[in-house]
């Protein structure tokens, strides 16, 4: 039987503050299986994986699924941690 996917404290924050923002946000965080925990709109597709900075640093490692979700994916995926980390992805230059 699969666990509840756990969700970091901070991604409500990230989450609403894309959306004030003017990004379109689809949380995956329920996908499991490594799947990033943000797929984000805003001028272009966004993959997002979201660590809390208030936990100890071993705590925000990917974790193998993720790590092997990541590294299967033909694309980008950022890893933030704050708003001002997810606003500037979406700000950076292709």
């Amino acid at each position: 039987m699969r666990r509840a996917a756990r969700v970091d404290e901070n991604q409500a924050e990230i989450v609403a503050g894309l959306r004030k923002f003017g990004a379109s946000v689809q949380p995956l965080h329920a996908v499991g299986q490594g799947c990033p925990d943000l797929l984000v709109g805003f001028k272009g597709n966004h993959l997002m994986e979201v660590k809390n900075p208030e936990k100890p640093k071993g705590d925000q490692q990917l974790t193998p699924r993720q790590v092997r979700w990541h590294e299967d994916w033909n694309g980008p995926i950022h890893v933030v941690r704050t708003l001002e980390e997810a606003v500037a992805v979406l700000m950076e230059e292709d």
